[in-house]
Parts: C-alpha cells; structure tokens; sequence
C-alpha cells in the first residue's frame, strides 16, 4: 500500500479505503466502479448517515493517493487508494508511563508498561505506545517495527524515518534480533529438566483468545531456564486472580527462538509452571482491560542486533523489573 498522503492526527494515522476495479489484483478489482466518490462510500458503509459519509470528507480530510482533497460528486479513480482521518472516541487512561531508553536519529527505544497496547488495536487506539508516543515526544513518524502483548512489559523499538524503517524490520522477519525475557511462575516440577528446548506447533482458533498446542511440525520454539529460586516470603499466596494459591516462586530466563502470539505464556503453561498473574493461561478470566491489579510478570528484558545502518553490534537492557506486585 501507498504511503498516505495525510499526517498522523492527533498521534492517529490515517485510515486508507481501496476504490473496486483497477488492473491489477485486489479483492475488489472485478467489481463494477461507481460513478461518484458519494455512490462509492454510500455503499461501502451502507448503514452510515450521508451526514456522517459526507464529513469524512470534509472534517476526515479524504484525499487520493497524491493528496488531492476528494469531493462527493468526483469520480472515483479504479483501484485507487484513498486515505481519510476516521472520527476516534476519548479513552480512559491507561495510568502508567512510557520510559525512555535510548534515542538516536533512526530509532527510539522504549520501555513500554504493563496494560499499556504497542500500537493501535481494537478499543485502544488513543491509549497505546505508538500514539502517545507520536505526542509526547512530537515525532509523527514514529512506528514499532515489532510488537509486545499489552500485558507484557519490557522493551519495544519505534522507528522514526520511513526511508530506514524497512531495514530493521527485516532484522525480526530474518530472525537476526536475540530477545530474552524474564518471568516469574511456579518452581517446575522435579520431573522437568531445565534448562530445556521447548518445541511445539501452536494455532489460534477463531474467535478465542487463547492459543492451543497441537500435534504437528514445530512453528514456535522457546528456551528456557531457571535463574533462581526466590524465598517464600517474596511470593504471594494468591495469583491475583483468585485461583488456588502458587507454590515457591522461581525466576525464569526465556528466549523465543520465534516470534508466535502468545508464544512463551504457552510454553510456560504447558510445562505446568504458568506465568504469574497471566488472565488467558491455563483459564481464561475475561479480565476488564481497566483492573490493573496484578500484572502478568513478563519483561521483555534485553534485545540485541547488529545495526543494519553502520554494523554495529547494538544491545539494550529494560530498566523495569518485576515482582513488585509479588
């Protein structure tokens, strides 16, 4: 897809709506192009208000993919792309801050908090890393190149400059970024020998939010290994959730050797040593996104590249910690 023509709004990107038809191939390139931008919006969104199809124009700025404001009666180009600032509602904050960690002219490094998103998904849009940060720190171009759950902790990278961005990505499509986490859960079992190799397959079935291991060729691969096991009296005698009370608490070093969803809090359940205070493993509580009262002790702890721009090797350590709660 183009880059949109318009700027961030208030920390928001644009929204972008491809017109049907065009030569080359999208989901709607066979269907007929309406005679008018108005007729096309009308049924794109058919249950809308013409009031409200009309102010996307008007108060949502729609422009084509060369930044030519659109109006109602204007021809709607096949294929085209069209870019526009959609109306987002007021959130409640999310009452944690974001830490920097290091800035420099191509990357700014973060410590992102617990219950706060890395980037606009679903009801937050406003209360997310990438908007906040995009205001805070006045830099509109800023993007994650890779993403952290919202109730994980930990480090997470934002690019500043379209022209570079593509290079660091790739560094997390070829798998060239070593991350490691920590983790605080229950002592494994005797039976369990750690260090250890976890491989498995994993799947998210539609419509759940929990994903499930199955039989089949690996997909997610993860190393883990006990650093120390923490006294009795450090560990709560609930999980936060008002499940059974957890044993001894040990502290884990975990390295995805993948980068699936939800990939570590699977491992680590499925060895039967669950992540404290993790709302979806082994139950999924549907928590209210807003109850802040016991945080999945999960850090995204260190990352470490070598820089695609100068070669040099880069590393970085969160200055968060975990068991505060615990």
């Amino acid at each position: 897809m183009p880059r949109s023509p318009l700027p961030p709004r208030e920390g928001i990107s644009a929204s972008s709506l491809r017109a049907p038809g065009g030569q080359e191939t999208h989901r709607k390139a066979n269907l007929a192009v309406p005679d008018s931008i108005g007729r096309w919006l009308s049924g794109e969104f058919p249950t809308a208000a013409e009031a409200e199809l009309r102010s996307l124009l008007t108060v949502g700025d729609m422009r084509d993919v060369e930044g030519t404001p659109v109006a109602w009666d204007d021809s709607v180009i096949p294929g085209g792309f069209y870019f526009f600032h959609r109306p987002v509602p007021a959130e409640a904050r999310i009452p944690f801050e974001i830490g920097i960690v290091f800035e420099d002219d191509e990357l700014l490094i973060v410590d992102k908090p617990h219950f706060l998103a890395s980037t606009p998904n679903g009801r937050f849009v406003r209360e997310c890393v990438v908007t906040r940060a995009r205001i805070d720190f006045d830099q509109p171009d800023l993007v994650a190149i890779h993403r952290l759950d919202r109730i994980t902790a930990g480090l997470l990278i934002l690019s500043k400059r379209p022209e570079t961005r593509g290079r660091y990505q790739r560094l997390f499509q070829e798998r060239k970024v070593a991350k490691t986490y920590r983790a605080l859960a229950p002592l494994a079992s005797a039976d369990i020998e750690l260090p250890l190799i976890r491989q498995s397959r994993l799947i998210k079935p539609r419509g759940g939010r929990q994903v499930l291991e199955v039989a089949g060729e690996p997909n997610a691969i993860s190393r883990i290994r006990l650093l120390r096991e923490l006294a009795p009296a450090s560990a709560r005698q609930s999980d936060g959730h008002g499940r059974e009370p957890v044993p001894t608490v040990g502290e884990y070093e975990l390295e995805p050797m993948t980068g699936k969803t939800h990939q570590l809090r699977v491992h680590m359940n499925a060895l039967g040593v669950p992540i404290l205070g993790d709302p979806v493993y082994p139950v999924d509580l549907s928590p209210d996104p807003y109850d802040f009262s016991s945080p999945l002790q999960l850090l995204a702890a260190s990352i470490g590249f070598d820089d695609p721009l100068t070669g040099l090797e880069r590393r970085f350590e969160s200055a968060l910690s975990l068991g505060e709660t615990y």
